[in-house]
């Protein structure tokens, strides 16, 4: 049988930042811009609404770094979409 190795728990000051988010408190179906029911057109629109509360955002690079990191495989983090992140990580990856 396997050993469990049990992962530390999270330390709250690493995700101190989500507070100043401007994403806080809006509506999170705005940065998940996915939805194969809405026409490519909305689908756009929506991304390029959410990128611009990324634009103003006081966090947005520590959100990217979290993305990247983790990585997040949906939404729009720290002004970017799952794509745009899967292409930064494999440009560094090489």
């Amino acid at each position: 049988m396997s050993t469990v190795t049990r992962l530390p728990r999270p330390i709250l000051d690493n995700y101190a930042w989500q507070q100043q988010g401007l994403c806080r408190g809006r509506d999170v179906e705005a940065f998940f811009t996915d939805d194969p029911d809405q026409g490519r057109r909305a689908r756009n629109d929506q991304t390029e609404a959410a990128k611009a509360v990324c634009a103003a955002c006081p966090v947005v690079a520590q959100c990217l770094r979290h993305a990247l990191s983790v990585p997040e495989p949906f939404g729009i983090w720290g002004g970017t979409t799952a794509p745009e992140r899967a292409r930064m990580l494999w440009n560094v990856a090489g």
